[in-house]
């Protein structure tokens, strides 16, 4: 049983990263196909409706980009680690180097929560717009089957949220290389469905809807930036996957910057295009990419966006169960959770029963809670994440042991970036409603009781000790 300091802190040795039980076969280009496989999901054909309409106005693609620089501050706090410390693991990992055990253990129950209640959100919306792309054949499924149940109502559980996370669960069991394949043909569908909007829509914009350009001031647009920052979740996935990357101190900058880079423009050109087409006040709809198609009578495309849609939530999906099985591998490494969930199969180099535990009960979540009760508990856990990610860069360069380590990306203007990027991520967290802060506290103390009962007397770190 371990006897040892809270904050005792993660021995790095070089020797490390060359001995991992996972296999290092994804490339720059297969890491930037994952970070907008898992940012550019349903949420570009959803979000930058509701940012015109509540928020900025015709200026909602500035409310995009800005919230792109402060995710691009993280993001580059997030490859200055992941180049350094090519771990699995992500935050948690880097937390532990620099913060010690207590904080790392914190940091890693609240992305759990990211994971889990990210995956189960995209799996109730896939589980939608599958409903209305089979409607389009004339295919109607049963209520009882087909969504949540909630009080009141006949007793229904949403079968199809809950079935593609398995599928998803059963792909990455079977190995990474197949995942990487079908998630890098996903994006490709998703791109051209974005492109075919752009390219059609431009033809129907009318230069008087850009006018009042920021009818809500410069404020409308920080409101709608804290919003937005939402779509940009997901890039955090890519840095799980450090120690399965050829040459992590090249790739992992490379992947992480670039995802945000294609996923900012993609968003933001979205955004132009749509409020040119559509008077930003009429676009506070759940689909208001599928509204400006009916608007421009374009109705066929609209078959076409839900396809593009469910590609694209196909992929979110993918991209996040995979960076939650290899958070929880490595907190499971650590003695923090049991030892089951660090075993890795032989034949295919993945954590097995890990995946279908994760799955299995993300997919529960998916098929018994409402869509907007689940989440409220992503934004909040990832903020944190990244947070704690960016101050760590400062007690990370000041660590002993750091000139000894591979270093591939610094963050420049240091310190000021690493710290300007921890206050704009708080910033962010005081914009989240009370009920938000509430249920993270309830998930914190969860964490601290299963710390404190399992992970202290179990941790490798506290055994040398």
């Amino acid at each position: 049983m371990g006897n040892h300091s809270l904050f005792t802190k993660k021995q790095i040795n070089p020797e490390q990263f060359k001995n991992s039980p996972l296999e290092r076969h994804l490339t720059a280009f297969g890491l930037t196909a994952m970070g907008v496989g898992a940012v550019v999901g349903a949420g570009i054909f959803i979000t930058p409706g509701i940012v015109a309409a509540k928020y900025a106005g015709p200026g909602a693609m500035l409310s995009y980009l800005l919230a792109a620089v402060v995710c691009s501050l993280a993001a580059l706090c997030y490859s200055e680690f992941a180049s350094t410390i090519p771990l699995a693991g992500s935050a948690y990992t880097y937390a532990y180097t620099v913060f010690g055990e207590l904080i790392a253990w914190l940091l890693g129950w609240a992305l759990i929560s990211e994971y889990l209640f990210a995956v189960a959100s995209v799996a109730v919306s896939w589980s939608a717009y599958f409903q209305n792309l089979i409607a389009g054949f004339g295919i109607h499924l049963p209520k009882m089957i087909s969504t949540a149940w909630t009080p009141g109502q006949p007793v229904s559980i949403n079968l199809v949220a809950g079935l593609i996370i398995l599928i998803i669960g059963f792909l990455l069991s079977n190995g990474l290389q197949e995942s990487t394949r079908i998630n890098t043909i996903m994006v490709g569908v998703k791109i051209i469905v974005i492109a075919i909007f752009i390219g059609v829509a431009v033809f129907y914009i009318k230069p008087a809807n850009y006018r009042p350009f920021l009818p809500y001031g410069g404020a409308g647009v920080l409101s709608g930036a804290a919003f937005a920052f939402y779509a940009y979740i997901g890039f955090d996935a890519v840095s799980t996957a450090s120690e399965e990357v050829i040459n992590p101190q090249r790739n992992m900058p490379i992947g992480i910057i670039a995802s945000l880079g294609i996923a900012s423009l993609l968003y933001a050109a979205v955004a132009a295009v749509l409020v040119g087409v559509v008077h930003y006040t009429k676009l506070n709809v759940g689909d208001p990419v599928a509204f400006a198609l009916q608007f421009m009578h374009q109705n066929w495309i609209a078959g076409v966006v839900a396809l593009g849609a469910v590609a694209g939530m196909t992929t979110v999906l993918l991209v996040m169960s995979y960076g939650g099985s290899r958070l929880i591998f490595a907190i499971s490494r650590d003695g923090l959770l049991p030892a089951i969930f660090a075993k890795v199969s032989p034949k295919t180099h993945v954590p097995v029963a890990n995946t279908w535990i994760f799955a299995v009960i993300t997919s529960v979540i998916a098929m018994v809670v409402p869509l907007d009760k689940i989440t409220e508990l992503v934004n909040i856990g990832t903020l944190f994440a990244f947070a704690t990610v960016s101050l760590g860069i400062v007690f990370l360069r000041k660590m002993p042991f750091y000139s000894e380590l591979p270093t591939g990306f610094k963050v420049p203007l240091y310190p000021v970036l690493p710290i300007v990027s921890c206050l704009m991520c708080v910033l962010l967290m005081t914009q989240l409603q009370a009920v938000t802060w509430m249920v993270f506290a309830v998930w914190i103390v969860i964490g601290l009781i299963i710390y404190f009962t399992y992970g202290y007397r179990h941790s490798q770190q506290g055994q040398k000790h």
